[in-house]
């Protein structure tokens, strides 16, 4: 396999850097740098960064906490974008070039969310245990049977 085969996912470096990119701008948003009201009546919790190949870009996602609308707080992001690039590269000064930020709603605890309440709905409940039931049938034909532990403890029934 070359050494520069595609893959399905990141290289390690893509996600060193992502991570380190993570860790500055939640440096930046967290001491407060940024200075806008929307920003400020919301905390912003970075759950991941995913780096371009090149390292150019950083596609950060978030997830405001607390904000009355998530998407005045991406498009404020997006707004101080360069000044937050700024501000990281202070924390990111092993870096040849500084990434471009791009920031985007993490819709994954949305996605956890509906999948949760789908598991704890009555029908799927019914289900599941149903067919854990059936499962515990057929798995062990003597459950309570220990190879090698018989009534005499000889392993001899």
């Amino acid at each position: 396999m070359s050494r520069f085969a595609s893959s399905s996912g990141p290289s390690q470096r893509q996600l060193r850097v992502s991570e380190q990119v993570r860790h500055a701008v939640s440096q930046v948003l967290q001491r407060g740098d940024v200075r806008d009201d929307t920003l400020e009546n919301a905390v912003v919790a970075i759950s991941e960064v995913r780096m371009s190949p090149d390292l150019k870009i950083a596609t950060c996602f978030v997830s405001p906490i607390g904000a009355k609308d998530s998407d005045a707080v991406i498009a404020a992001l997006n707004q101080h974008a360069k000044f937050i690039r700024g501000r990281a590269a202070a924390y990111l000064k092993q870096m040849k070039y500084m990434p471009e930020f791009r920031f985007r709603i993490d819709s994954s605890f949305d996605n956890y969310a509906k999948i949760d309440a789908l598991l704890r709905k009555p029908e799927v409940t019914r289900d599941l245990d149903d067919h854990h039931d059936h499962d515990d049938d057929h798995d062990d034909p003597n459950p309570g049977d220990v190879p090698g532990h018989g009534p005499d403890g000889n392993g001899n029934n």
